[in-house]
């Protein structure tokens, strides 16, 4: 049988389940040209349905149910997976996958990415010493690392001590088909009880329900702007979609209010399109973020967005032109800027073109995609060059 000339990229991550991260994966899988690249991901842990997203036929998924602690065990596994895929590239994500490395380093693959996503839920703010310690242990065993933000990039200049020449920023990218607005207004959502045609004005988010998203901060800013501004209660309202840990406590807390009949919590969707075009405006209230897939693709569908000012989100969202950004964790700031954009839904809108225009402009997929091909293919040149 003729051997595949194509190189073979492992993608590796913690989990590959629903995500922003995971998310990014699928788009570059998906989107690479097929004739020039083969792919297989590896999840340390378990690889769920989401796996159905990928579209490319001969992606290998491999799950290694990795047990809590350090992969040390899994090391010689990892080794023996390396020497049978002979991938080109191993390209790990994150600091959840970023040990396997060292397997792929002793198994001879001589490219070795690792791409810093965003924050860790135990060091939102980057400040951790035993995580930039941990990060400088394995930098020996990285050939190349890519930043999706400037702030990232930073991060592994000054705490990380990564020699820029070694780091790639390479921002995310949004398919702009498939995440477009609705015309000449939002849709209705399926299933949800607000819409447009019934006179509501829709205030969302779309993400996992866990901590560091921080979806109670925005149902609890939403219940204060209903207290700063009595008149919006007949035309606000609020879609938090998603599922986790967190669903059932935003629940109780809406109900506690008795706001339960003005918000809508439907669970994970697999229409996320169609559910930012029945939006007005898009709310990221996260407590970290690297570069977030969800503004983008909210961006994208023409929404105006707000969010909060950690990680990448600054860079994406441009304050007063595109969208609001406010500090992380401030309920009144938070309450006000709901405030403003339900109160002048023109003006609103008008961000939301803006943002469109945007991302056409800096954030496509096409960009990204090129920008991942073109790095991927130096390293492989660079990586010959050395073997000749």
């Amino acid at each position: 049988m003729a051997t595949d000339p194509r190189p073979r990229v492992a993608h590796v991550v913690f989990r590959f389940d629903t995500g922003g991260l995971e998310n990014g994966v699928v788009n570059l899988i998906n989107h690479l040209p097929a004739e020039r690249w083969r792919h297989a991901v590896i999840a340390l842990t378990e690889v769920t349905e989401f796996k159905r997203r990928v579209q490319v036929p001969d992606v290998e998924f491999i799950a290694l149910n990795k047990a809590p602690g350090h992969a040390l065990p899994l090391y010689p596994r990892l080794w023996r997976l390396f020497r049978r895929l002979r991938p080109a590239i191993v390209h790990t994500r994150n600091l959840a996958a970023l040990e396997a490395a060292v397997p792929a380093r002793l198994a001879g693959v001589r490219v070795r990415v690792h791409g810093e996503h965003g924050r860790d839920i135990e060091d939102l703010d980057g400040s951790s010493l035993h995580h930039q310690r941990l990060r400088r242990l394995y930098k020996p065993c990285i050939t190349h690392y890519v930043a999706l933000s400037r702030e990232l990039e930073r991060y592994l200049i000054d705490k990380v001590r990564v020699p820029p020449a070694r780091i790639t920023q390479i921002y995310n990218g949004v398919d702009s088909e498939r995440f477009a607005p609705a015309a000449p207004g939002p849709s209705c959502i399926e299933g949800c009880p607000f819409s447009a045609a019934r006179g509501h004005w829709l205030v969302g988010s779309v993400g996992r329900m866990q901590t560091v998203k921080n979806q109670a901060l925005l149902a609890r800013a939403f219940l204060r702007a209903l207290q700063l501004a009595p008149e919006l209660r007949d035309r606000l309202r609020l879609v938090l979609v998603g599922d986790g840990a967190m669903r059932a406590e935003l629940q109780q807390l809406l109900d506690a209010a008795g706001a339960a009949t003005l918000a809508w919590l439907p669970g994970e969707r697999g229409d996320v399109p169609d559910v930012m075009r029945g939006l007005n405006c898009f709310v990221l209230p996260s407590l970290a973020e690297g570069i977030s897939n969800t503004i983008l693709e909210a961006m994208s569908s023409a929404l105006p967005v707000i969010a909060t000012d950690v990680g990448g989100n600054a860079e994406l969202v441009a304050h007063g032109r595109t969208g609001l950004i406010v500090p992380s964790a401030e309920l009144e700031t938070l309450a006000a800027r709901l405030v403003q954009a339900a109160s002048d839904p023109e003006a609103a809108a008008r961000m939301g073109a803006e943002g469109r225009r945007e991302v056409e402009a800096r954030f496509s997929l096409q960009a990204m995609v090129a920008a991942y091909e073109a790095l991927y293919d130096r390293l492989l040149a660079v990586g010959s060059e050395r073997m000749n």
